[in-house]
């Protein structure tokens, strides 16, 4: 039987989930055993799993749990212990060369563990099997269009979408420029400047091959919704933000590969917070970033239902060796072996 171990999240501000109460209820119809860690941060209330027929357990205890428990979560694990002895499933952010990554592979090869990188967890074609990506780049957007109208709540607190899409109605911006528009991500910040009425210029990879810098530098707002896996041409770089004449204002950072090689924004050295969303870059003209690198979970309800619907079916086939799951295992054993 597979076990599944959802484990509380850390991170203060996090309220997401990846399993939901009613796919809980799913997987355990079709003979998986779950245990829910206690976390009232949560949007689902502990209780929901209790009567969904998963069993309880205080939060942080996943490190005792038996060695066959597979610990599913979202966000980084804390730093204790330093030894990692379970299959764990969440976003590790390890394969990039983030800051970190190193210290958490060896956490995983010096207990014998394994990382199963959400991130990684893929079709033959490569593509996410599920993701956060469309709230991701919904919020993103979201929250630039709520900056560069005077009106982004600080800090951040969860609320519903009715609430957020009423802020956007009552915001305004000039224009906006999603690159990777085609993608979850992009789709999403394509919909919100769409229900703020921002008039929204749509890039994706015929754009970005012939890339037009000046034209970036016409739009009030900037969302990067690209994945890169790997290194890309920048789309700004620091001798060009705060050019004379620029019309861009805020940029929303919704990739957040700061640090990496990946990144496509090397304009900035470190991610913002919900206490402190946006960070000046350049006074005059005036350059705001926003870079926020758990931003679905601003909406946690919807974008913990939409991920968990994807998340499932594929924690069914977790135990079987020709699964997506296999992937994400051999990439762990070639970053941590060789």
């Amino acid at each position: 039987m597979t076990k599944l171990w959802l484990r509380n999240e850390t991170r203060d501000i996090e309220s997401r989930t990846p399993i939901t109460p009613a796919d809980a209820r799913m997987l355990i119809e079709r003979s998986i055993a779950i245990t829910v860690e206690d976390c009232p941060k949560r949007t689902f209330a502990t209780e929901e799993y209790a009567a969904a027929g998963c069993a309880i357990a205080p939060a942080g205890s996943w490190v005792d749990a038996p060695a066959d428990q597979v610990i599913v979560g979202l966000k980084e694990l804390p730093e204790l212990p330093e030894k990692l002895v379970h299959r764990h499933v969440f976003f590790g952010h390890a394969y990039k060369g983030q800051p970190g990554a190193r210290a958490l592979l060896d956490r995983f090869a010096a207990g014998g563990g394994t990382l199963l990188d959400l991130e990684y967890l893929v079709d033959d074609s490569g593509r996410r099997l599920a993701a956060f990506g469309y709230w991701a780049g919904y919020v993103g957007a979201a929250l630039a269009v709520l900056h560069a109208a005077g009106k982004l709540p600080t800090p951040l607190a969860p609320m519903g979408k009715s609430d957020l899409d009423d802020r956007l109605r009552a915001a305004h911006a000039e224009s906006g420029l999603v690159i990777g528009a085609l993608g979850r991500c992009g789709r999403g910040a394509v919909d919100a400047l769409t229900t703020a009425g921002v008039p929204a210029t749509a890039w994706d990879l015929a754009e970005t091959r012939n890339l037009d810098r000046a034209a970036i530098q016409r739009h009030q707002l900037l969302i990067n919704a690209v994945f890169s896996s790997g290194p890309a041409e920048p789309f700004l770089t620091r001798s060009e933000i705060g050019q004379p004449g620029s019309a861009l204002r805020v940029i929303a950072d919704v990739t957040c590969d700061v640090g990496s090689a990946a990144n496509t924004l090397p304009i900035y050295d470190d991610i913002t917070t919900w206490r402190d969303p946006a960070r000046r870059l350049h006074d005059d003209p005036v350059l705001d970033i926003i870079a926020i690198d758990n931003l679905p979970t601003l909406l946690p309800r919807e974008s913990s239902t939409a991920f968990s619907a994807e998340l499932r079916d594929h924690l069914l086939t977790i135990d079987e060796p020709d699964s997506p799951w296999a992937r994400c295992a051999t990439l762990f054993r070639e970053a941590t072996h060789g």
